[in-house]
């Protein structure tokens, strides 16, 4: 006898028994609004609907029937992986001696529920296990949806970088050619700016080829390396190219840790980009620096451009959402504050900021170490 439900709203319990009485008495003690009970009278029967109902979060199953007994029906369900991370509650009226405790235990029970039942250790100890449930199910679905956002950042970070890849290519080749003209080498100062802006036109092109061969890898076969992160902002820095009239400076030494050396990198060339182009003030600082929080470093993005409302700071990390600041300065696709933010949660970090309306802001995120 069954009742087959779909709903996942609701918490099922199947209930095995073969004594018709004792699965009605069970279910009266734990009728609950949002529960589904399922009922068998025998192992076979119970195995036979745990199959059809992928919603099953709790068996309650008794131990002592003819043909299958509880222990048997325990290890066929823990030895499918299907079915193997159901919990399982034996209801016994054996006496609960060490052996069949420990018995029970191995073949894949979770407790142990005596008979006669007391109803409110009954009642309180499927009400654990009820919470137990639908925490794992809001993992998984976080998971999940973590997943899917990755994919589509990955997605997006390819086509970005392959658009990139053939414009990029034109503009170096007119730069070495360039480069060979005789007026060019003529002249100091224009070599050493055309050796300056080639040096920047291949730093760009190993990022994009870096960026491509990322989205190629899947999440294990990424590179993760010890990574100088005072060197890595320096060599970001140094490919921007800042105003005269901007200055950036490194508040100290920054660490050395084992990441992802290319997400790390697109973090602060985002936050640096930003603080460099949005900046209104005839001389510009930006200040890079960090402190060690543990699992977690804690960098900073610091800034005396125009700052951001306050009705704006959390607005500022949706995707497609642009401020007044960016819409006064210059385009912004509102794009590039909201992979920052998935990549700095990627790591179980998280990314804020602090700003002051005409006098600058300062953006922080964590990094795992």
């Amino acid at each position: 006898m069954s009742t087959m439900t779909t709903k996942n709203s609701a918490f099922t319990i199947l209930l095995v028994d073969d004594r018709e009485e004792n699965l009605v008495s069970l279910e009266q003690i734990l009728e609950a609004e949002n529960r589904i009970f399922i009922k068998a009278t025998s192992g076979n029967e119970a195995l036979r609907l745990i199959l059809r109902n992928e919603n099953i979060g709790l068996i309650m199953l008794d131990v002592q029937m003819p043909d299958m007994d509880g222990f048997e029906v325990a290890h066929l369900l823990k030895a499918n992986p299907k079915t193997k991370d159901i919990s399982i509650i034996f209801v016994t009226a054996i006496n609960k001696d060490e052996q069949n405790v420990l018995k029970g235990f191995e073949e894949g029970a979770v407790d142990y529920l005596p008979k006669p039942l007391d109803i409110n250790v009954t009642r309180a100890k499927v009400n654990v296990f009820e919470k137990l449930y639908f925490y794992q199910h809001e993992l998984r679905k976080a998971v999940t949806d973590k997943e899917k956002i990755n994919a589509q950042l990955e997605r997006f970070m390819y086509v970005v970088a392959h658009d990139l890849r053939s414009p990029l290519s034109g503009a170096m080749g007119l730069l070495y050619l360039m480069a060979e003209d005789e007026r060019v080498k003529e002249s100091s100062d224009l070599t050493e700016y055309m050796n300056l802006a080639t040096g920047a036109m291949s730093h760009l092109s190993d990022m994009i080829t870096s960026i491509l061969d990322y989205t190629r890898q899947t999440e294990m076969q990424q590179t993760i390396e010890a990574v100088d992160v005072h060197e890595l902002v320096k060599l970001t820095i140094h490919s921007l190219f800042a105003p005269p009239h901007i200055r950036i400076e490194i508040d100290g030494k920054l660490p050395v840790i084992v990441c992802n050396k290319l997400k790390l990198q697109q973090v602060f060339q985002n936050l640096l980009t930003n603080a460099i182009k949005y900046n209104d003030k005839p001389e510009g600082r930006i200040q890079v620096g960090g402190t060690d929080k543990g699992e977690f470093y804690e960098f900073y993005v610091k800034d005396n451009g125009p700052g951001i409302a306050k009705r704006d700071t959390d607005r500022i990390f949706k995707l497609f959402e642009v401020v007044e600041t960016a819409v006064v300065n210059g385009k912004s696709s509102g794009i590039g504050l909201n992979i920052l933010k998935l990549l700095v949660e990627e790591q179980g970090g998280k990314v804020w900021v602090d700003s002051v309306l005409g006098e600058g802001s300062c953006f922080f995120f964590e990094w795992r170490q």
